[in-house]
C-alpha cells in the first residue's frame, strides 16, 4: 500500500476529487494548508499598502491506494492539477505498513 500526499491549488480541488473518483479511488482526506516552496510567497497590495504573503494557501489531498493503483493516482493528480505555472504543487509518495478499518477490524488492502 502507498500513501499519496498531493499539495495543490485550492481551485483545483474539485477537479482532482472528481477525476480520482472516476478512476475508482473511494476515499481521500483533504486539509487546508499553508506553505511555500521555490516561489517563496508573494506580495499583495491592500488599501494602497504592499505586504508580503510568506505562506501561500494550498490544499493537501491524502489518498491511500494499492501498489497497483499508484501510477494511476499520480497521473490523474498531475493531469488535473497542472496549470503550468509556478506553484502548481507537489506529490509525495510513501510506503504504508498497514491500514485498519475501525468498524470491522479489517486490515491491509481490505480496509481500503
Amino acid at each position: 500500500m502507498k500513501k499519496v500526499e498531493a499539495v495543490v491549488r485550492h481551485f483545483k480541488l474539485e477537479d482532482v476529487k472528481n477525476a480520482l473518483t472516476e478512476r475508482g479511488i473511494q476515499g481521500m482526506t483533504v486539509t487546508e494548508v499553508r506553505g511555500f516552496g521555490r516561489q517563496k510567497g508573494h506580495t499583495e497590495i491592500y488599501r494602497g499598502t504592499e505586504y508580503a504573503v510568506d505562506f501561500v494557501p494550498k490544499v493537501k489531498i491524502e489518498v491511500v491506494c494499492s501498489d497497483s493503483n499508484l501510477q494511476s493516482v499520480i497521473e490523474t493528480v498531475i493531469k488535473t492539477a497542472q496549470t503550468g505555472q509556478i506553484g502548481d504543487g507537489k506529490i509525495f509518495v510513501s510506503d504504508l505498513e498497514n491500514a485498519i478499518r475501525i468498524r470491522t477490524g479489517e486490515q491491509g488492502e481490505d480496509a481500503l
